[in-house]
């Protein structure tokens, strides 16, 4: 936690602290959003006509904020008829339950992904988040980053403050979480993955810098249990089947062939590859899964500090410069095997490729 101004104004702000002096206690929420807020509807002149707007007989990806021409699962052969009786029908209660091995946790639920995509898009907003970029193509949506004030002190200090001047404290903490949809198993089912990306500001000096901090499984571990209750489990039920702990072990080994072998059959290794690309931040283009190949863009940290700093990249709304590879996955009966290919579509050996495999490595074991 840090101070973001370094002076307070005058006596009105030393008579409000007076003497409430009182023990710091800190809260015991691992994570604490501020929550979106909305504005009054805007007023139409008299001597002008309201607009003539139907969001519900908007064409698909005609809405504001989304690419034109893309659709959305919720909008995939529906009416808005047909949308609202798919509110109604979730929550979705003992349609849901947990899937976890090791620190990997995701959602199985009895629905279609045309029926969850509007419910997990609008968990995100409820949970303060802005939508940076959504994807039905490929079922994935990517929050934007938000800071998280749960690590800030609570005091008596602290909470008169808070009512005044609240931007006063930052957390020099940011977060946002990618999640990923796919068709499951079983017919009529989803599976739903939480990846979660962190940044926190380092001092050093006189200067501060913005650096990726790792990735928390635990953070995920939060809001799939937050997504649970929003979609209408019992907290406590939530709760317990969010901690159950089935250990395993490595999964996954680099071998001097540059490749990785995953000790998973290949339906299981794809699902667990499309997460380990979400936690290491890869940008995930494209999918085939009958070529067993992901599309994704990698922006290479030990290139771009050459150009950056992390700060610039993290805020700037220029795109970073990422590159084009290809992340292949092998069917070999129990095993699967992973490499990294080019834009080409050829085994890429260069030092990205090779730091590809790592990062993969250390999220599949």
């Amino acid at each position: 936690m840090r101070i973001t101004r370094a002076y307070l104004v005058g006596g009105g702000v030393i008579g409000l602290v007076g003497c409430s002096l009182v023990q710091e206690q800190f809260p015991d929420q691992q994570v604490m959003y501020e929550k979106a807020t909305s504005l009054p509807s805007l007023e139409i002149p008299p001597d002008l006509m309201p607009p003539s707007v139907d969001e519900e007989m908007a064409l698909p990806g005609s809405k504001a904020g989304t690419k034109a021409g893309v659709t959305r699962y919720s909008e995939y052969g529906t009416t808005p008829e047909v949308r609202q009786t798919e509110k109604k029908v979730l929550p979705l209660q003992d349609d849901l339950r947990v899937v976890r091995e090791g620190n990997k946790r995701w959602l199985v639920v009895k629905a279609t992904p045309e029926k969850v995509w509007s419910k997990v898009h609008d968990f995100w907003l409820d949970q303060g988040f802005l939508i940076k970029t959504e994807d039905p193509r490929i079922g994935v949506l990517e929050t934007d980053w938000l800071e998280n004030r749960s690590n800030i002190p609570q005091s008596g200090i602290r909470n008169l403050l808070g009512k005044v001047l609240d931007g006063l404290y930052d957390s020099s903490t940011r977060d946002r979480f990618r999640i990923r949809l796919e068709r499951g198993e079983a017919a009529d089912t989803t599976e739903i993955y939480v990846s979660h990306l962190g940044a926190e500001e380092i001092v050093q000096g006189d200067t501060t810098s913005w650096q990726t901090r790792p990735n928390d499984p635990e953070l995920e571990a939060v809001m799939l249990q937050r997504l649970m209750v929003f979609m209408g489990v019992q907290e406590q039920k939530a709760k317990t089947q969010i901690a159950a702990d089935p250990r395993r072990g490595d999964q996954a080994h680099l071998t001097s062939a540059e490749t990785v072998v995953v000790e998973e059959d290949f339906p299981r290794a794809w699902r667990h590859a499309g997460l380990a690309l979400d936690r290491a931040g890869f940008t995930v283009e494209d999918r085939d899964r009958s070529k067993g190949v992901y599309f994704v863009r990698y922006n290479d940290p030990l290139k771009e500090k050459e150009k950056k700093g992390f700060f610039a990249s993290l805020w700037s709304s220029e795109l970073p410069s990422e590159e084009q590879y290809q992340v292949q996955l092998l069917n070999r009966g129990t095993q699967t095997e992973i490499t990294v290919l080019n834009k080409g579509g050829t085994p890429d050996s260069s030092p990205t490729g090779k730091r590809i495999l790592t990062l993969l490595h250390d999220q599949l074991k």
